[in-house]
């Protein structure tokens, strides 16, 4: 299933798309793609529902983040070794875990704004898994049976402050818009092989990134046993989980966003995002 959130910000409404393509209103079974309806009973009564008598939503509304009330919002860093690379970074023996803001999130198509004092914004495509069961110590074997699905993550990121203000990654990674996700949660079942997703992001329409998920160093499986052994993953997490190289940060020059740009960007199965850069307000 392709799960949306629709409507005004603050005010979405849960969606699925048919099989048209078209929003279809899932208000009357459950209150939001969050929480509860991501677990395997949620999933269960969304698949249930005939979506042909599902009130169809005319127009074309607004995206919202594809999951609504995120607790955590975790993020790996240098999770690819292409990228880690570019950036002449060590490969990790073990993940690169930070913690993005709640207030990062917005929706797919959302403005991205520019912190106020920024001078190296940076964008990232990133695959991010939904987690929908509590998951405790929960093995690589099993990580697959706690996970909704998955969907696209820009995350965007300030590198003068994640590397040049005392190295603490949070700092540049928990900016306001700093994490559209969406256009919608593709539950695990429409996915063949999570770890073999084509991705790319173009900026102003010149291609700066194509990669791969089958160049990630951990797998999604090893990422959500890793982090399960550190923390309590519940239903609504959203863990973001690298990128694949073409980052400003790694060309020669650098090379960064500014009030005006647009990013596009999208995987393989999971849609696609389009925000436009603006100053901060």
């Amino acid at each position: 299933m392709k799960l949306v959130r629709y409507g005004a910000k603050g005010k979405e409404k849960p969606g699925l798309i048919d099989p048209e393509g078209k929003i279809r209103d899932l208000s009357g079974v459950v209150p939001d793609i969050a929480g509860a309806a991501l677990g395997k009973k949620g999933l269960a009564k969304i698949a249930k529902a005939n979506w042909e008598k599902l009130p169809l939503v005319k127009g074309k509304p607004r995206l919202g983040a594809c999951v609504g009330d995120v607790g955590n919002f975790i993020a790996v860093g240098l999770n690819y070794a292409d990228h880690a690379a570019e950036t002449g970074a060590a490969i990790p023996t073990e993940p690169i875990l930070f913690n993005k803001a709640r207030s990062c999130i917005v929706g797919p198509n959302d403005d991205v704004m520019l912190p106020k004092k920024s001078v190296k914004t940076d964008w990232e495509i990133e695959l991010a898994i939904v987690i929908g069961e509590r998951a405790r110590y929960v093995s690589k074997k099993d990580a697959m049976s706690v996970v909704a699905g998955f969907c696209v993550c820009n995350d965007v990121s300030e590198r003068e402050y994640q590397i040049e203000r005392g190295g603490q990654w949070m700092k540049g990674k928990g900016c306001e818009t700093f994490g559209p996700l969406g256009p919608w949660l593709v539950t695990t079942d429409e996915i063949k092989d999570v770890q073999k997703l084509g991705m790319w992001l173009d900026l102003n329409g010149e291609r700066m990134q194509t990669g791969s998920t089958k160049t990630m160093i951990f797998d999604v499986k090893t990422i959500v046993s890793y982090i399960s052994e550190f923390m309590v993953l519940e239903p609504g997490d959203v863990i973001t989980t690298g990128t694949p190289p073409g980052v400003g940060l790694g060309m020669k020059p650098p090379r960064f966003l500014k009030a005006g740009d647009v990013m596009t960007l999208g995987i393989e199965g999971l849609g696609e995002q389009k925000q436009k850069v603006i100053a901060w307000q």
